[in-house]
């Protein structure tokens, strides 16, 4: 029987008694009840995160109703109760230090009116400190706490670092107080997108367990492919399962792969395949970022890099590799462990990030968001009628667009790594399957293609470091197209060359 779907809702009790949909995450709340007493939690947004929260305060005040025929159901004593003190900094934005105070302020003041304690310290800090004590003597429990969205206040202001150091410190005040009220303390989660560091947040806190990569809780946001079966079957029908996986799952923190929640509800609903979480508000910041920095967008499928620098980043110090991860649009492929280090390999996590990025990175580069829109949508036709020569004529015509001032600031202008970021954007744009400098035995591909039941091989030249046709030539001296011949495919070999002088293509050969 179909339910309504919970799009948009936090709260556990508005899901539990409205007849909407519900994946049970309560089996996770009491694993880590029993295991630990303070958490961390780092999660990409409109990941579950605060419905998840809202399940920890239901249970530890004893909500018995709202739990029955799920995991916690009759496994929580519900005889003994909590007081919870959950503080979000979701709601809004804070735009200065002095914004913050007076915010952290309201939500103390909010929490004292709910449990009947007054507070007499003047600064917040003590204030927060005073209202865990007093909460813990009247109600004769120690307290939980649960903090929604924690760094929300310093990502906000990321783009004016004094501001965000001003935010960063006076949460750090705050933070603190949960480790000196220990003794007060039953159970503690912090959860948000990003992970800063210990010693600039967190130094006073330093007793936080770090759940987000750890796999037996991979699944404790998102829903699994066993949880669309489960619960969501009755919305499946109609819809191809493959093309559900292939734009929507994917990500992963060294376990159990999980689906976006709003994407999967959104499809749903609308029954499109759309970019639904991507839409909803991918930071300017990190697209403005990822150009200044001038970032080689093959790679950002093939990022290799330690635990400790995607873990971790501070105002001033954003790894673009860390801001990727964090915020869900690179994903774990693989784990290695290496003597006293981890070592992990990224990826797209799936079609819609993949295609969603590079056309947002397109448009960046470009300035003109038209240009990209009508040059995919041209490629797409473009390879749907296997008019190949066409292809010469769509990509001189996107680098002819591309401002002059560009160039000049652009390190990588004039390499073939600057050409073929657009080219791989172009194509990545349209969700295709696209291997990067793939390994023969004779060498490396720069770039390979499969669509519409063709494969295309890809080779860039620049012409002032190479004479010109040398591009199509490697490709068929080295017998790149062999290692294709099993998938019995048409195979297009495409040699490309640039100029540094002219800025575009000047030699485009096609063969096959």
């Amino acid at each position: 029987m179909r339910k309504k779907l919970p799009i948009g809702i936090r709260s556990l009790q508005e899901i539990r008694e409205g007849n909407y949909y519900y994946v049970d995450k309560s089996g996770f709340a009491l694993q880590l009840i029993d295991q630990g007493k303070y958490y961390f939690l780092s999660r990409p947004r409109r990941f579950g995160k605060s419905l998840f929260l809202d399940t920890l305060k239901e249970l530890f005040e004893g909500n018995r109703r709202l739990f029955q025929g799920l995991a916690a159901g009759d496994q929580w004593e519900w005889s003994v109760t909590y007081p919870v003190i959950r503080i979000s900094f979701g709601e809004g934005v804070v735009k200065s230090g002095g914004e913050l105070k007076e915010r952290i302020t309201e939500l103390l003041r909010h929490h004292q009116q709910r449990l009947g304690v007054v507070c007499e310290a003047a600064s917040n800090a003590g204030c927060f400190l005073e209202l865990i004590q007093k909460t813990h003597q009247k109600f004769g429990q120690r307290v939980v706490i649960l903090v929604d969205e924690y760094d929300k206040p310093i990502l906000d202001n990321i783009e004016s670092p004094d501001t965000a150091l001003d935010i960063r410190e006076k949460l750090k005040d705050i933070y603190s107080v949960i480790k000196g009220a220990d003794a007060h303390v039953k159970f503690a989660f912090l959860t948000g997108v990003s992970k800063f560091s210990k010693v600039s947040l967190f130094s006073g806190l330093n007793n936080l367990q770090d759940i987000t990569l750890d796999k037996r809780y991979s699944a404790i946001c998102g829903y699994t492919d066993h949880d669309l079966d489960a619960v969501f079957a009755p919305e499946l029908a109609g819809l191809d399962r493959s093309e559900v996986r292939d734009w929507y799952n994917g990500y992963n923190w060294i376990g159990e792969a999980v689906y976006n929640p709003f994407d999967l509800l959104l499809l749903f609903d609308q029954r499109e395949f759309r970019p639904w979480w991507f839409e909803t508000g991918t930071p300017t910041f990190l697209i403005k970022l990822l150009s200044q920095r001038q970032q080689f967008t093959p790679d950002l499928a093939r990022i290799i890099a330690p635990e400790s620098l995607l873990s971790t980043f501070d105002v001033g110090n954003i790894p673009v590799e860390a801001l990727l991860f964090q915020t869900g649009y690179l994903t774990i492929d693989f784990a290695r462990f290496l003597p006293g280090r981890l070592e992990l390999t990224l990826r797209y996590p799936n079609k819609e990030v993949q295609s969603s990025l590079n056309d947002a990175l397109l448009r960046e580069l470009s300035r003109d968001p038209m240009v990209p829109a009508v040059n995919v949508s041209r490629l797409y036709d473009i390879l749907m009628a296997d008019d190949l020569p066409a292809l010469r004529e769509l990509f001189h015509s996107f680098f002819a667009s591309i401002p002059h001032d560009w160039y000049r600031k652009n390190q990588l202008a004039g390499y073939e790594g600057y050409y073929a970021s657009i080219f791989y954007s172009y194509f990545a744009a349209l969700g295709l399957e696209i291997i990067v400098e793939d390994a023969t035995n004779k060498g490396r591909i720069d770039m390979t293609v499969r669509y519409n039941r063709r494969i295309y091989l890809f080779e860039f030249k620049v012409v002032e470091m190479v004479p010109e046709g040398k591009a199509l030539e490697q490709l068929k001296s080295k017998g790149y197209a062999e290692k294709y011949r099993r998938y019995g495919e048409p195979i297009s070999l495409i040699g490309v060359e640039f100029s540094r002088e002219s800025r575009n293509i000047v030699g485009f050969e096609i063969e096959g």
